[in-house]
């Protein structure tokens, strides 16, 4: 395994376009944020159990008197650490690299005993990360490892059973290794601190489950493994890795097989949203924040908000248009996209010339169409284009490319939107 404290390497969520009027000067968005990739940046980890009923609470609750189900030992070694960011390289395709730093790094095999019960919070070792290069963070990934000594390998607890409080022992012999992805979208940045909570929530875990027909054994324990309440073990089992509500999961179970999955939750939360917006900032109205802007292969432009109203224009200078239509690039990431669902893409644009672009919807590291690649006729007088398509799979980081290249021209942008509608 890799040593316990890797850590970040990139650590930005929105980029801005410099300008906020007509008459400024300042060129373009910077791949990265130089005030914070310069210094040092904490980082600190949480862990705990969430007795919440709902599972957007900002604070972990902790258990009620009447709590149906009560955890009071679960504990896992912690064994990694990484952040996922993608990178911009000119004429090359962005990178998908995973960031790995601490202070301890020659120790491979490093783990960190964390107990969930007590609400572990592990930040020393994270203090003074120096961020080398810029980035945008799209995962924080967590490893556990599920040992099998030292009663590390179970959660225990009690439950009730009519007017008593049995105590209970889940093993989790079924895990051998588990590894948690959240989205950046999951993750609080700050200035000077990157804070990631991991919490298992209770009730995602445990309601529904009739305990009270469960064997309890001749210790008085429910004893739920897979000699012992079996059908009940295997329930937890499917429960157990989706009750962190991380974006994504990974796991090797008890026979060597490496299982990987979505938390139908927090990906359902994402997706299922209709007929609103689903890119953040489409309107310009918060700068250049979330939206990146990229030249290659000989492309030269410099970028301008102008306030107009409700909604803001971009405008794009393009100077020198380069040898691709990509030579000159606006781009929007983190839009989270559904296989087979129908969505439609639409904005305003027009030019100092008639001329044309290439609108697109498709994976930040690979390029590959996931959703829609279309020539867009552009015209001196604003129009709107519009298009419908279906995603063909499910990306919770799909990245709309508008590729302003070639030729020489000013462009303004305005309200640009994806809108789930089926």
């Amino acid at each position: 395994m890799r040593s316990l404290f890797s850590i970040i390497g990139c650590v930005l969520m929105g980029l801005w376009l410099a300008g906020c009027s007509e008459s400024d000067t300042t060129a373009g968005i910077e791949i990265g944020n130089p005030e914070i990739a310069s210094r040092n940046v904490g980082f600190s980890a949480n862990f705990s159990i969430d007795y919440s009923e709902t599972q957007k609470a900002s604070l972990a609750k902790s258990a009620s008197a009447d709590e149906n189900v009560v955890i009071d030992t679960f504990r896992l070694m912690l064994s990694e650490v990484v952040a996922t960011c993608s990178y911009y390289i000119s004429d090359k395709k962005p990178m998908d690299d995973d960031s790995y730093l601490g202070p301890d790094k020659d120790d491979r095999a490093a783990v960190l005993p964390i107990s969930f019960a007590d609400g572990a919070v592990v930040s020393e070792p994270f203090k003074n990360i120096n961020l080398p290069t810029s980035g945008i963070l799209k995962e924080i990934r967590v490893a556990f490892q599920t040992i099998r000594e030292g009663g590390f390998n179970s959660i225990s607890g009690r439950v009730s059973v009519g007017d008593k409080k049995v105590p209970f022992v889940y093993e989790l012999s079924h895990f051998q290794l588990f590894n948690l992805f959240y989205r950046n979208s999951q993750i609080d940045i700050q200035d000077s601190l990157v804070n990631l909570s991991v919490v298992f929530h209770v009730h995602r875990f445990v309601d529904g489950i009739d305990f009270a027909s469960a064997e309890v054994g001749e210790d008085g324990v429910i004893h739920i493994s897979e000699n012992s309440n079996e059908n009940v073990w295997k329930i937890l089992n499917e429960r157990f890795i989706p009750s962190f509500l991380s974006l994504r999961y990974e796991y090797t179970n008890d026979e060597g097989l490496t299982i990987k999955d979505y938390t139908s939750d927090v990906l359902n939360e994402l997706n299922n949203v209709f007929n609103e917006n689903i890119i953040t900032n489409g309107n310009f109205k918060d700068g250049g924040k979330d939206w990146i802007f990229f030249t290659q292969s000989g492309g030269v432009a410099d970028t301008t908000i102008i306030e107009e109203g409700e909604s803001n224009l971009m405008k794009v200078h393009v100077s020198e248009g380069g040898s691709l239509s990509y030579s000159v690039q606006l781009l929007h990431e983190d839009i989270s996209v559904a296989k087979g669902a129908k969505y439609k893409f639409v904005f305003t644009i027009w030019s100092d010339i008639e001329t044309e672009i290439t609108a697109r919807l498709g994976s930040y590291i690979t390029y590959e169409k996931i959703g829609f690649e279309e020539h867009v006729p552009v015209k001196k007088t604003g129009h709107s284009f519009e298009v419908e398509f279906s995603a063909i799979v499910t990306d919770p980081f799909a990245r709309l490319d508008l590729n302003l290249g070639k030729k020489e021209a000013t462009f303004w942008i305005k309200d640009v939107q994806i809108i789930r509608i089926k």
